[in-house]
């Protein structure tokens, strides 16, 4: 418990303290990590309840989209339910998600996933045809996913996912089988929970094929690359909350293994559990917490959603917005329902 108590108050920390020293509690190690890792897509947020809340999500999870947040997630909620979700990306790039959730026992729960990113074919452009060959190249990535969470006590429960995901860009393909493991605690202060997840932990991977240089040679042996492995601590509470009236309130630190450590911050207000306002930020470590992050072009994110409780099912709708600077910005929608 005292070591529980000191992660809390670490987390409250990060939250509270000014840029300057942020950086100097978690120094910002981005630079020379960017770039080093392969399957990006699986970094991109599902649903867009968890993304409006600026992806401060991993403390929250109790929904389906816990599936990619937090596997531990699985168990914070008793229904079955089937989440689907849709991107629209920056450059035109397109992603999609769907999820289902069953509960073997009140303590026990499994979960499928499946995640596609996409985009439409690109015209292959060569050093003497600059203006396209006319002949044209895919680019896609699909990932397949298992989970299973066990509420071990009434405070704590445990998730895993193993999942397979596959990318393909023209003749070349990469294949990898990696794991996300999460934990979910309640702190018994107040309604305070407390979350640790990692996510796509594996081994290195390296594209398959053979491609031919326009000088008519072929080259079939590549650099290989890590996965986006990212470590998460998570705390979310619920300072107010009443028969018809709910504030959940997160924050979240993020380690990524490719990029430079950074906060997450998160709001949800629900009114009869009817209708729901969210908003968030991303704030990389260093930089102020008030005011734009000048080493991100990700910033802030909005949303709502609304649920109908029908004679058979709960139905669910949710809209997320995110404002990505120049690169312009990123709606998601997702609908869910229980059964």
């Amino acid at each position: 418990m005292k070591s529980i108590r000191c992660v809390l108050l670490f987390c409250c920390a990060v939250a509270l303290a000014p840029g300057e020293a942020l950086a100097q509690l978690v120094p910002n190690l981005g630079g020379q990590r960017a770039g080093i890792s392969a399957f990006q897509f699986l970094k991109l947020g599902v649903g867009a309840r968890g993304v409006a809340m600026g992806e401060s999500f991993v403390a929250v999870a109790n929904d389906a989209s816990a599936l990619y947040w937090n596997p531990a997630g699985l168990v914070q909620f008793a229904e079955n339910q089937l989440l689907a979700s849709h991107t629209e990306y920056v450059a035109d790039i397109k992603h999609d998600y769907l999820g289902l959730v069953y509960h073997l026992s009140e303590g026990d729960a499994v979960g499928v996933s499946f995640a596609s990113l996409h985009m439409a074919d690109m015209e292959i452009t060569t050093e003497t045809e600059p203006l396209g060959t006319g002949r044209f190249f895919s680019f896609g990535d699909i990932g397949l996913g298992l989970t299973y969470a066990k509420r071990m006590t009434d405070q704590f429960s445990f998730g895993a996912t193993v999942r397979y995901a596959e990318e393909t860009l023209d003749v070349l393909k990469m294949r990898s089988v990696m794991v996300d493991l999460g934990t979910y605690y309640w702190t018994g202060l107040g309604n305070a929970r407390f979350a640790v997840v990692i996510s796509n932990f594996g081994s290195d991977v390296a594209p398959s094929g053979k491609v031919t240089r326009i000088d008519g040679t072929s080259v079939d042996a590549f650099q290989s690359f890590s996965l986006p492995t990212v470590f998460k601590l998570g705390l979310a509470m619920d300072p107010v909350q009443t028969e018809d009236q709910r504030l959940t309130v997160s924050v979240q630190l993020n380690h990524p293994n490719d990029n430079a450590e950074n906060l997450r911050l998160g709001a949800e207000y629900a009114w009869q559990n009817v209708f729901f306002l969210r908003g968030g930020a991303k704030r990389t470590i260093g930089q102020p917490l008030f005011g734009a992050d000048a080493t991100s072009e990700e910033s802030f994110m909005l949303g709502a959603g609304v649920r109908l409780a029908t004679s058979v099912s709960t139905i669910g709708a949710d809209y997320a917005f995110a404002s990505f600077g120049r690169l312009g910005s990123v709606h998601r929608i997702s609908v869910s329902c229980t059964y």
